[in-house]
């Protein structure tokens, strides 16, 4: 196993939502390239449903919060006369 493969599939701890994208890009396009031998490829696939996991349940987070901040508050966009003037 590569030492930069070791590097991206040891991680336990996701930091952020942006670095499990990152992670999750840079494994996929190892993956893509297919010069992983077959247990790293494995071990990288688990990873990458470890981070694609974290960044659903985040993206679901962040979404009940846009909805409690917005709750009654959506309504159909009806612009102002002000605003056509523009």
């Amino acid at each position: 196993m590569s030492d930069k493969t070791e590097k991206n599939t040891d991680k336990t701890k996701i930091e952020s939502f942006e670095s499990a994208m990152a992670e999750l890009s840079r494994l996929v396009a190892q993956l893509e390239e297919g010069e992983l031998p077959l247990e790293a490829s494995i071990t990288a696939y688990q990873r990458g449903v470890e981070l694609v996991r974290y960044c659903t349940a985040q993206l679901e987070k962040v979404d009940r919060q846009i909805e409690v901040l917005d709750k009654e508050m959506l309504k159909p966009f009806e612009p102002d006369s002000a605003t056509e003037s523009k």
